[in-house]
């Protein structure tokens, strides 16, 4: 999906200044990357009131099936369009349905039901809270990923606001403790799913797509076996509450993950993955303008700091970001290829551009969906991480 690198200017070229058009085409571009970003952000944030109206006309588990079918409709689509090929072998797909169920079904779930009970806000701060269980949950399971004093003060930072949201002080009286447990729970399966696809899909060489659409579509089977077993068919179908998980199917579990594709490609993982920080004000913003719902002061101020704790646990040392990691401080740079950055370094991190080294291997690396710090990898599961 990455668009095609622009035409480089010969060595021999009078002028590197680049023309009006190109100007003008690069600004068209970057324009169009904010729009869809903003689009994306507004998409997941609205996917908490999609899923309380949803469950005004259907139970829970009905309303998750109807929004991973969905979902899996429009990837399927993309799929065939891309003719992307289905990842195989017996061990990929086993690990895609373990993801399928921490990363989709079970989440997915527990929001359903836990806005059953709280407020569509509450939930979508809950959601927020997925970097800090994914922080906690990497420095026991992932060896390379050293704790630092700064993230260290973001996690209880963290987890401070979160306290605060709940108004710990009073005893969180007027809160529902089950649903905002539930909602909580969701963030935490997100954080476990992220390190579980980091550790074993690795180097698959499948693209991001595919294994993003192969997920959903596990996940989709998944909930076709539970749901009729603890739900019954509705009496009569309302309009809204369909419309409502057809829109978060198709645009917030199926659109919106092509959408972070088509950002990640231009801009990178680092930017992309700020939509995070945009989803709980938008669903914060709908559910009070359109649901109606109360907002106590408590609730945007415990959100905000949840905000930073969580932008403190994303941090890297400057050490670290140049060496990449005590794993990569004794690799290095044949001499031949001293100075020379390999091909587009300009959209990769600086600790992918250590792993590719300054020259192109004569076997490219492939990565995959979640499974380490490239671009690529960060874009394949940072939707799961980060969308309701």
């Amino acid at each position: 999906m990455s668009p095609a690198a622009p035409p480089q200017p010969s060595p021999a070229s009078p002028s590197l200044t680049p023309t009006g058009s190109a100007l003008a085409a690069r600004g068209a571009r970057l324009l169009d990357w904010r729009v869809r970003f903003g689009a994306l952000a507004l998409i997941w944030g609205f996917s908490f009131l999609f899923i309380k109206v949803g469950t005004e006309g259907f139970a829970p588990f009905q309303v998750t099936f109807g929004r991973l079918l969905f979902g899996t409709a429009v990837l399927a689509v993309a799929l065939v369009v891309k003719r992307d090929r289905l990842p195989r072998g017996a061990r990929v797909w086993g690990h895609l349905t373990v993801a399928a169920f921490l990363l989709n079904a079970l989440p997915f779930s527990l929001f359903a039901y836990a806005e059953l009970t709280i407020p569509s806000t509450l939930a979508g701060i809950c959601n927020a809270t997925t970097p800090l269980w994914g922080m906690l949950l990497s420095l026991v399971a992932l060896s390379e990923d050293r704790p630092t004093r700064i993230r260290a003060a973001g996690l209880g930072i963290g987890f401070m606001g979160v306290l605060t949201v709940l108004g710990a002080w009073q005893g969180f009286s007027g809160l529902d403790v089950t649903g905002t447990a539930l909602a909580l729970l969701a963030s935490f399966s997100y954080a476990v799913g992220w390190i579980y696809v980091r550790r074993t899909l690795s180097d698959t060489g499948v693209s991001h797509l595919s294994l993003a659409g192969s997920q959903v579509g596990l996940a989709t089977l998944q909930l076709a076996v539970v749901t009729p077993l603890f739900t019954s068919m509705p009496d009569s179908v309302e309009v809204v509450p369909l419309l409502a998980v057809i829109a978060l199917g198709a645009l917030g579990t199926g659109y919106a993950m092509l959408l972070q594709y088509g950002v990640v490609a231009e801009v990178g993982p680092t930017t992309a993955s700020m939509v995070t920080y945009f989803i709980p004000v938008i669903a914060t913003a709908a559910g009070v303008a359109v649901l109606g719902e109360q907002l106590t002061w408590n609730t945007p101020v415990g959100a905000v700091i949840v905000l930073a704790g969580a932008a403190l646990t994303q941090t890297r040392t400057s050490r670290r970001r140049a060496t990449g990691g005590p794993h990569l401080s004794a690799r290095k740079t044949p001499p031949s290829c001293a100075g020379r950055r390999p091909a587009g370094a300009e959209r990769m991190g600086t600790r992918d551009a250590a792993l590719a080294g300054a020259c192109a291997p004569a076997s490219p690396v492939r990565r995959t969906p979640g499974a380490g710090p490239g671009p690529e990898a960060q874009a394949g599961h940072l939707a799961a991480e980060t969308h309701p």
